[in-house]
């Protein structure tokens, strides 16, 4: 037997007994029994389905899951008829464990009052395909809401309160049908503000002409502007306004258009040649 067919010979045998083991082990493998280790779990209530804010729960809306004793959400709990019949302040998504931070009290029902945080007012306000901002004032996003009021003196507009939280536009306070960002067009707008606020926006409402303007929601400075009066908006913006007393009272009046610019006079030559004499104007 040559050298080549003994190689051949090992490595088959090798092969073989390898093969062999392998099956042997998988065998004792698959025989050791299958131990199961129990995880401590409680029971929570989670929403069954995708809840919309406002709605009174039910009890087909929610069901028991055992949650990880080690894990368990703040808040949570065991019982169904511990949150049928209360409303949500919140949205809520299919799994997603209902606390009592999402419900609102017994008492308090359902629907948008539910929403409406303690020591806050929900006010409405008319509006129209433009002072809607084209139907885009949607539930959740921010406005600051701007009003002109004006007189036989002068007409002024101003920011009157800023970065106000829209609840519901028309009869809507869900987002269910704005995800895609389409525009709704509504009649009415309600804004959540302090009582202090929703007293400005139901004066400016009534005796003045208001305007929503949308503004992104990352940003939450508050609108500083002192206003824009008729006159001044008409007049050179470089140029502010004048006031003037007169019988004891303020008066705004234009300011005075700037003087004409001074044009240098030109340089002038005169050159006389025997009795005659003439000028000749020298350009820079």
């Amino acid at each position: 037997m040559n050298r080549g067919i003994r190689v051949v010979v090992v490595i088959t045998v090798a092969l073989i007994a390898a093969s062999i083991a392998t099956y042997a082990i998988y065998q004792g493998i698959q025989r050791i029994p299958v131990r199961e280790v129990e995880v401590a779990g409680q029971p929570v209530v989670v929403a069954a389905k995708a809840l919309p804010i406002g709605v009174m729960v039910a009890p087909s809306d929610v069901r028991i899951a055992t949650w990880p004793a080690k894990s368990v959400v703040a808040g949570s709990f065991g019982k169904i008829d511990d949150v049928v019949g209360r409303g949500l302040v919140v949205e809520i998504g299919e799994n997603e464990p209902i606390t009592e931070r999402k419900l609102a009290p017994r008492e308090a029902g359902a629907g948008l009052q539910t929403t409406i945080p303690i020591g806050m007012r929900a006010v409405s306000v008319k509006v129209n395909e433009v002072i809607g901002v084209a139907g885009f004032v949607l539930p959740g996003t921010r406005v600051d809401l701007v009003a002109t009021v004006g007189n036989q003196n002068e007409t002024k507009t101003r920011t009157v309160v800023s970065n106000l939280q829209v609840l519901a536009s028309g009869t809507r306070y869900d987002q269910q049908a704005t995800k895609e960002g389409k525009p709704i067009p509504s009649t009415v707008v309600t804004l959540l503000a302090t009582p202090e606020d929703a007293e400005r926006i139901t004066l400016a409402s009534t005796d003045g002409r208001i305007l929503l303007v949308l503004r992104n929601p990352l940003d939450t400075e508050p609108t500083k502007t002192p206003g824009v009066r008729l006159d001044a908006l008409m007049q050179s913006s470089s140029e502010p306004p004048i006031e003037k007393t007169v019988k004891g009272r303020k008066v705004v009046v234009a300011a005075p258009p700037p003087p004409p610019p001074v044009v240098p006079a030109p340089y002038v030559v005169e050159a006389i040649r025997g009795a005659k004499r003439t000028t000749e104007e020298v350009k820079k």
